[in-house]
C-alpha cells in the first residue's frame, strides 16, 4: 500500500503540473491544441474515443468484464486504473437505484491537449473530456433528463498488435468521495423521490441572468462556441487550490443583484477570502444575510429538505469539519430533482448528490435572496 501510495502521488504530481498548465487560461490551452500536428490529434483521438466508449459501454450494461481488455492489468498501474474505474461503474449502479434511474446513454466528447511518445508505442497524453450522462426515472423511460461532468485526463497507452491499452492514468475523479461503496440503497428514499413531480418557477430577471452565465461558463456548456472554456475575464483558481467559490461568486455577480464589497470582491486577478474560499464563502453568504440555511446535515436528514432549493441557491459541502466545496443550483429534472453547476470538476445540471455518497459528508442547503 506504501509503495501504491507514493506511485499514486507521483502521477498526481505529474498531473496536476500540466492540469495547472492546461487550465490555467483560455489563451495557453489554445496554443497547446495548436502545437499539435493535426494527422496525430485526429488519430489520438479516434483511439480515446474507442477507449471512453468502451468504459461507457460498461457502465451502462453494468459489465466489469469490458473493461478489462482496456488495461494493462498484468502491472499495478494499470491493475489500479482498472479497479478505480470498477468502483465508479459499482457507486454509479448503486446511486441508480437509491435514486429510482436508469441510465440510458453516456457520451464522450473529447478536447486532445498533448501527445507525446515516450518511447517506441507507449504515449504519454493529456486530454479533457465533457461527458454526457442520460437518465430516465422508473414510470418516466420517455422522458430523458441529462447531466454533463467534465474531466482532465492524464494517460500513459501503449499500443498491442493492433489496439491500445492504458498503463496508467489519473484524473480527477467527480465520483471520487463515493467510491468507498457506502450501501446508499433506500426504499424509503426512491420511494420519496419517485413521488415527487416537477414544479413551476417563475424565475427573477436575475435568477435567470444567474443561470444563463453558470451555464455558459461551467466548463461543459452546451454552447460548442463555450465548450472547454471559463470567462477569461477572470482568474481561474484551480492551480491555486480549487475555483468552486469563485464560480459560485461570480455567478451571484453577473446575475446583477449583488454588488462587490471590501469583504466580497474580485478585482485585478485577485478575489477576497469570502470570493474564492469555499468555507469563506459559505459563511459570508449567511452572515452578509445575502441568504440562510435551509437545512444541514447527512443526506438521509436533508434531501426532503433539498426540494425547496431554488435556481441561484447553492449547496455545501462539508468534509472533516470544513467546507470543501459549493456548487450553485440552475435547473431541476423531471422529478424536480435539484441539480447543480460548478467548477471543480466542472459540472452542468448534475443531481445536487452525485459523486458526495459518503456517511461522513454534510450538506448545507443555502438559500440565496435574490
Amino acid at each position: 500500500m506504501k509503495n501504491k501510495f507514493i506511485l499514486s502521488a507521483c502521477f498526481f504530481s505529474l498531473f496536476i503540473f500540466s492540469f495547472n498548465i492546461i487550465k490555467s487560461n483560455n489563451v495557453e490551452k489554445e496554443v497547446i491544441s495548436m502545437n499539435l500536428n493535426e494527422e496525430t490529434k485526429n488519430e489520438f483521438e479516434e483511439v480515446l474515443q474507442n477507449l471512453f466508449d468502451t468504459r461507457n459501454e460498461a457502465i451502462l450494461k453494468k459489465d466489469d468484464t469490458i473493461l478489462k481488455k482496456l488495461y494493462e492489468i498484468d502491472k499495478n498501474p494499470g491493475l489500479w486504473a482498472y479497479e478505480h474505474e470498477v468502483n465508479k461503474m459499482k457507486y454509479l449502479e448503486n446511486w441508480s437505484s437509491k435514486q429510482g434511474v436508469n441510465f440510458t446513454n453516456i457520451d464522450t466528447k473529447i478536447k486532445m491537449r498533448s501527445v507525446n511518445e515516450k518511447e517506441e508505442n507507449l504515449y504519454e497524453i493529456i486530454c479533457a473530456t465533457s461527458t454526457k450522462y442520460s437518465y430516465c426515472y422508473e414510470g418516466q423511460e420517455d422522458t430523458i433528463n441529462y447531466s454533463k461532468i467534465g474531466t482532465n485526463h492524464y494517460l500513459n497507452i501503449k499500443k498491442v498488435d493492433d489496439s491500445y491499452v492504458i498503463v496508467k492514468e489519473w484524473y480527477e475523479d467527480p465520483f471520487a468521495d463515493s467510491l468507498n461503496l457506502e450501501n446508499i440503497k433506500s426504499e424509503d428514499i426512491k420511494s420519496f423521490i419517485l413521488s415527487q413531480e416537477k414544479k413551476e418557477i417563475n424565475l427573477t430577471d436575475e435568477q435567470q441572468k444567474a443561470i444563463e452565465y453558470a451555464h455558459r461558463y461551467c466548463g461543459v456548456s452546451d454552447e460548442e462556441e463555450y465548450e472547454f472554456k471559463f470567462n477569461k475575464d477572470y482568474k481561474n483558481f484551480n492551480p491555486d487550490g480549487g475555483d468552486c467559490a469563485n464560480f459560485a461568486s461570480q455567478i451571484m455577480f453577473e446575475s446583477g443583484r449583488f454588488k462587490k464589497n471590501s469583504i466580497w470582491n474580485y478585482e485585478d486577478r485577485n478575489g477576497t477570502k469570502a470570493w474564492v474560499n469555499a468555507q469563506g464563502f459559505k459563511n459570508y453568504i449567511l452572515n452578509s444575510q445575502r441568504g440562510s440555511l435551509i437545512a444541514k446535515g447527512s443526506y438521509n436528514e436533508v434531501y426532503k429538505q433539498a426540494y425547496n432549493l431554488k435556481p441561484g441557491d447553492f449547496v455545501a459541502y462539508e468534509k472533516n469539519g470544513r467546507i470543501t466545496h459549493v456548487s450553485t443550483i440552475t435547473g431541476s429534472d423531471s422529478k424536480g430533482y435539484p441539480l447543480v453547476t460548478c467548477h471543480n470538476t466542472d459540472r452542468l445540471l448534475v443531481p445536487w448528490d452525485l459523486g458526495w455518497s459518503d456517511n461522513s459528508i454534510k450538506f448545507h442547503l443555502i438559500s440565496v435572496h435574490y
